[in-house]
């Protein structure tokens, strides 16, 4: 599942945020100010954010500042009440991919999240690997023929990582920003396994071609 991180302090509305996403198959964290949505995004990886801007403690406009000077590009949309130019000009200065001005079509909300994840390379298609490898990107497994290889979470995220850049090379520093949350720590040794574990999965062993000192290319 892909996994967004919302900012809302508006308990029936982030409620009714939280209940339709999770029906369209996405997994989500909600935060009811901006402190607790830095807390969530310090111990997990996300795929979208969705950010009111008037919220308690930090507010959305500076926290989506924060993250962009932290080299955090992740695509954010804001919900707001706002109307003036100059609170949406600011909002795009400060690194907002879209926005939607309250009250919500939850609709034309679905249709914005896959239109922005779509322009970041996620799938939300069957992906065929081989003859008999598919990956699904909605709930990220990888089946042969169509069994379920119940494989590791951070194999998974690193499959994913390595078809979104299918013919670019993936390097070490954007292994560590999909596979590792800010709070943990990452390992040289763990990264060399997942990718074997993967290598593992193909007729061609030579599939993840290592670019010494860069990172690796993918060739399936």
């Amino acid at each position: 599942m892909y996994k967004i991180l919302v900012l809302e302090d508006d308990e029936l509305f982030a409620s009714t945020l939280e209940d339709f996403l999770n029906d369209e198959e996405f997994e989500v964290d909600i935060a009811n100010d901006g402190q607790e949505c830095l807390n969530l995004n310090f111990e997990k990886n996300y795929d979208l954010y969705i950010f009111d801007i008037n919220v308690p403690k930090i507010n959305g406009l500076d926290l989506l500042q924060q993250l962009r000077n932290s080299s955090d590009n992740t695509p954010t949309i804001f919900l707001t009440s706002y109307k003036d130019k100059d609170t949406l000009q600011d909002a795009f200065l400060k690194g907002c991919d879209d926005y939607l001005k309250k009250p919500v079509d939850l609709d034309e909300l679905l249709l914005r999240i896959k239109a922005l994840l779509k322009r970041n390379k996620k799938r939300f298609d069957i992906i065929k690997l081989s003859n008999t490898l598919t990956f699904n990107p909605l709930n990220k497994r990888v089946y042969e023929n169509d069994i379920d290889l119940n494989l590791p979470v951070k194999v998974l995220e690193l499959m994913e990582l390595f078809i979104e850049n299918r013919g670019e090379i993936v390097t070490k520093e954007m292994i560590i920003s999909k596979l590792w949350a800010t709070s943990e720590d990452y390992s040289e040794g763990s990264i060399r396994v997942y990718i074997n574990q993967i290598k593992k999965l193909f007729e061609n062993k030579e599939s993840i071609l290592n670019i010494k000192g860069v990172g690796y290319k993918i060739e399936f």
